[in-house]
């Protein structure tokens, strides 16, 4: 042991940088610290000389390598290393340079904090290592006594800490501008909130475990006042769906009743509940917790995003209302004029779920399915024109009847096309083309193949076993057997015959929507 190495023993250390009056915080996870060093004696020196060393209520976590390559191999497997101690010479002559360049370059980590020590000065000038290399100290073995090193271990992990926090808001920033532009293209109110809560925890650097409460007030008087779980991050992420007095702990379920009691916002040491009603009817609580106490700031952040939180929950509820609505009006619309022909009742629920499914299975897109869901209950609109004598018609209907009967499909295209709805678009597809046929044998315009639109061909596919589950006036309802061998006669000449061969591999699913939604 040579005398700079005694030193750094005897010499006492600075007191931890901790203010006495905070004693009952909950100390965080300790800040890992690298040592890179062939010398055995130099980890055991640093980890003595630090073994007291607490910043911000956190003390340290000591990474062993002994090489510059079993330094990258421990810096790939932990990304959270605060400061990396790396001497120059170990297995080469420029080893710990080497591992520098692979940390800002290969590893792109600009955060961890870099001290370089050497006992070879000559061999690495610090002028030129300081100029060349992206580091964050240089020091020489002999000067780093125990308050040097601690001196400089607290400064870089004061530049962590501040670089950390900086990173996590601009993470946070780019995640709520990007949350502001897609807000509107979020499918339904709970996904939302999750997407809500997501950006919230990522914005403060909160502790993951938080969660939002939702009460439906309608709800609560029937179920005895039932908390919900909407949604949830950490350790709150496995109750969603979940009654919260039988999953959550008391603690929590305080802080939230008090919210929900007083409607208005709870603000404790480390927790944070915010209540808002994001449409008539529904009360919601947001709660997150962190642990390190909850600055002013960070509570009037909290208030000022959930806010506008709340106009988007809102915007997005008065939406799923407006959308509901309509569905509820084709539906309705849909049924009316299947109530026209006897046992018609559900066969526009089954059309309608047939085509999602079969569309699905597809790999249409959810926004896709969706669409196809809400337009293909209009499929036969244009039967309003058609007399109900002909629709309810026992026998065969003569060459007047079927031709009369057939000016459904162009009329119900023609009557939706009024509209620049998407949907109803859609849907005028849907009506105008859906008695095509694959090989052009169809009507009203005998288009083939891929000119038949794909949301047709698939409720072409749809109407047909949808009708042949059901009894007709004309006939009794099929077996799924015989509709499945139709189905197989078909392919290539009245179905797509990509959609016939899902149908077919996938008897269960087909055969589940007809038991779902069966007649009478």
């Amino acid at each position: 042991m040579n005398h700079s190495q005694a030193a750094m023993l005897e010499q006492p250390l600075f007191a931890p940088d901790v203010s006495p009056e905070q004693p009952e915080e909950q100390p965080g996870a300790p800040w890992k610290v690298l040592v890179v060093d062939d010398d055995v004696f130099v980890h055991e020196v640093t980890r003595l000389a630090l073994e007291d060393f607490k910043f911000d209520r956190r003390k340290l976590e000591f990474l062993h390598a002994y090489s510059g390559k079993e330094a990258e191999t421990m810096l790939t497997a932990h990304d959270d290393v605060a400061i990396a101690l790396v001497d120059v010479v170990m297995e080469t002559d420029h080893a710990g340079l080497d591992l520098v360049r692979h940390i800002r370059g290969q590893l792109s980590n600009r955060l961890i904090r870099l001290i370089l020590r050497t006992g070879q000065p000559g061999q690495a000038p610090e002028t030129q290592v300081i100029h060349d290399y992206d580091i964050n100290d240089y020091k020489e073995k002999g000067e780093l006594t125990a308050q040097k090193l601690y001196t400089t271990v607290l400064s870089s992990l004061r530049s962590y800490r501040d670089l950390a926090a900086l990173e996590a808001n601009r993470r946070g920033l780019v995640q709520v501008i990007k949350a502001s532009g897609e807000i509107f293209r979020i499918a339904g109110l709970n996904a939302l909130i999750q997407g809500v809560l997501a950006q919230l925890v990522a914005l403060l650097y909160l502790d993951e475990d938080s969660l939002v409460l939702g009460r439906d007030s309608i709800a609560v008087e029937s179920v005895n006042n039932r908390l919900k779980v909407l949604a949830g991050t950490g350790k709150f992420a496995e109750f969603a769906g979940s009654d919260a007095r039988q999953c959550l702990p008391q603690e929590v379920l305080a802080t939230v009743d008090e919210a929900f009691a007083n409607r208005s916002a709870v603000t404790r040491k480390r927790e944070y509940a915010a209540y808002f009603s994001p449409g008539s009817g529904h009360e919601d609580v947001i709660y997150v917790s962190s642990a390190n106490s909850l600055t002013k700031d960070n509570c009037d952040l909290l208030k000022l995003f959930l806010q506008n939180a709340a106009i988007a929950c809102e915007r997005t509820w008065l939406r799923e209302e407006v959308d509901g609505a309509q569905r509820d009006i084709v539906c309705l619309l849909s049924e009316a004029i299947e109530t026209r022909r006897p046992n018609g009742s559900r066969h526009v629920a089954r059309v309608a779920e047939y085509c999602a499914v079969i569309g699905r299975g597809l790999g249409l897109s959810e926004r896709d399915i969706e669409a196809l869901r809400l337009a293909s209950p209009l499929h036969d609109i244009g039967k309003i024109v058609v007399p109900e004598a002909i629709l309810a018609k026992p026998g065969k209907l003569d060459a007047a009847e079927w031709r009369l009967t057939q000016t459904h499909a162009a009329s119900g295209a023609q009557l939706l096309q009024q509209s620049n709805h998407p949907i109803l678009k859609i849907a005028a597809d849907i009506a105008g083309y859906h008695h095509e046929r694959w090989d052009g044998k169809g009507y009203p315009r005998e288009l083939a193949g891929d000119a038949i639109p794909l949301c047709a061909r698939i409720a072409a596919l749809a109407d047909a076993f949808s009708a042949l589950c059901s009894d007709r006036s004309y006939r009794a309802a099929w077996t799924f057997d015989q509709i499945f061998a139709h189905l197989q006669a078909e392919r290539g000449g009245q179905f797509d015959p990509r959609i016939v061969d899902w149908a077919l591999a996938n008897r269960e699913a087909m055969i589940a929507v007809a038991s779902r939604h069966a007649d009478g």
